[in-house]
């Protein structure tokens, strides 16, 4: 899903929880709405490691490209295509995260919350979009690009 999307779910979110839970401060709403798309940096650090550029907009108009090279392809075609390695991209991290703020400080429960809303908009859209979820565990991260190495991959070049 691209940023814009995640920064206009953030902002819903957030409105939803304050009105829910307005004892949430405005700094937890802040860092809960701010994680929950600055997650996506890691595609960042994809884009540098697949193409020696660490440049944020030119990221973007990478991701753009390979976006709509990827609605082009056909339904089975979009499920063995493998969309990166996205390091942030891991429910090992939503674990992490829940006991940093369960046994350290109350702040990395809101990234937690943020962390986990924008999982949930992913997996979503990955299930809609592609048929299957990439971005779930670094772990399967891991073991779908190995098994993907060795099937025939949809490769978009941008």
């Amino acid at each position: 899903m691209l940023p814009k999307y995640h920064f206009l779910f953030g902002i819903i979110f957030v409105i939803v929880l304050h009105f829910f839970f307005p004892q949430i401060s405005f700094f937890g709403l802040s860092i809960i709405f701010l994680s929950s798309f600055l997650i996506d940096v890691d595609h960042v650090f994809y884009y540098f490691l697949k193409e020696g550029i660490l440049n944020p907009f030119k990221a973007y108009t990478w991701a753009i490209k390979r976006t709509h090279a990827f609605h082009k392809l056909s339904r089975s075609q979009r499920k063995k295509f493998y969309s990166g390695f996205f390091l942030f991209h891991g429910i090992e991290w939503l674990i992490i995260l829940f006991l940093l703020g369960t046994y350290v400080s109350r702040f990395f429960i809101f990234i937690f919350v943020g962390f986990s809303f924008h999982f949930i908009i992913d997996t979503i859209y990955e299930i809609y979009d592609k048929g299957t979820v990439d971005k779930i565990s670094l772990f399967w991260n891991f073991y779908r690009f190995k098994k993907l190495k060795n099937m025939q991959k949809y490769s978009i070049n941008t």
